[in-house]
């Protein structure tokens, strides 16, 4: 698993002065990296309050997502699904001439955001982030977005230490119900009058996307096909530990696999969940797949509630699923 940098908590500078220039709520206003501290400690700003802006910033955050209603699928959108949209609900208002507020996978030519001419707001989810929380680099775009011209792009940057995370944004009880695309036509609404650009663009995007489903009767399920053989990429919200116990005494009492031909390979780690991956034949589709994965959903509740030690064979058969085990973020 990716390493978390240790969080070390900055010394309280000693200085020769008192506190007088900080601000009176306690808060101490941002200047220059090289210029007097405004707490009065006589040091530079980079080298006493300054540093823990900046490890603010820098710091990973391993579950960016966590408390969003559908953390799974946003973890699915961000790592493995290729085209998908979902319509946001903000815990304000939208702003006047704002209709919509739209999270699509990925945007034309990498845009972070996106004020379309009638003024709706798309914001792309899989752009590379400049600090180390992915949630409050989103939020700045979408705020960024919200207050754009129509008909223009936002660009990326490193979003403020103090800025709002999408928790902050998000209503925290709106529905996240991603819809997933066969391409990204959703991108341009009149595709004859796009830009040279974006046209090539989207040639590009769609040649590359890999067919994938969204699975009906379980929760952050994705079947994808691909040359050699399909696959089930799910993403669990339980702890790691007790998902790979559960996984182990499954597999130990051949009960992890989705039927014939289907073979649990292994996991990945993403965005701080847990993610099992089933090998499918080429034959085996989204729909074939629907009531195996139900069963085994059934299954697994039973043994991620069972608190017995692992027998060997289920150690056994857990330290091959942790050995095939990749980390993604």
């Amino acid at each position: 698993m990716a390493k978390k940098r240790p969080h070390t908590k900055a010394k309280r500078p000693q200085g020769t002065g008192g506190v007088g220039t900080a601000a009176a709520d306690g808060q101490v206003p941002v200047v220059g990296a090289r210029e007097p501290c405004p707490c009065g400690s006589g040091r530079r700003y980079k080298a006493c309050h300054g540093r823990a802006a900046a490890q603010a910033v820098t710091e990973l955050v391993q579950r960016p997502f966590e408390g969003l209603p559908g953390e799974c699928d946003w973890v699915a959108l961000r790592e493995l699904v290729p085209a998908a949209t979902v319509e946001l609900k903000l815990r304000e208002a939208l702003p006047e001439g704002v209709p919509s507020v739209t999270l699509a996978t990925v945007l034309p030519m990498a845009w972070p955001a996106l004020r379309r001419d009638d003024g709706s707001v798309l914001i792309g989810l899989q752009n590379d982030t400049a600090s180390g929380d992915i949630s409050r680099d989103l939020a700045d775009t979408l705020q960024r977005a919200l207050a754009a011209e129509p008909g223009t792009p936002v660009q990326g940057r490193r979003a403020p230490a103090d800025g709002p995370r999408l928790q902050d944004l998000l209503d925290p009880e709106g529905e996240f119900e991603p819809v997933v695309h066969t391409g990204f036509e959703f991108w341009v609404p009149d595709t004859e009058n796009a830009t040279p650009e974006v046209t090539a663009s989207l040639e590009r995007a769609n040649s590359a996307a890999i067919p994938t489903v969204k699975l009906s009767g379980v929760d952050a399920a994705y079947w994808c096909e691909t040359p050699d053989k399909n696959h089930l990429r799910w993403v669990m919200p339980h702890p790691e530990e007790r998902l790979l116990d559960a996984l182990a005494r499954l597999h130990a009492a051949g009960g992890s696999s989705l039927g014939d031909g289907t073979r649990l390979v292994g996991s990945f780690r993403a965005h701080g969940l847990t993610v099992p991956v089933w090998d499918l034949p080429t034959g085996v589709g989204a729909d074939d797949i629907e009531k195996p994965a139900a069963e085994f959903a059934e299954r697994l509740a039973a043994a991620l509630a069972e608190e017995s030690p692992l027998t060997p064979d289920e150690r056994r058969a857990r330290g091959g699923l942790t050995n095939r085990q990749v980390t993604l973020s």
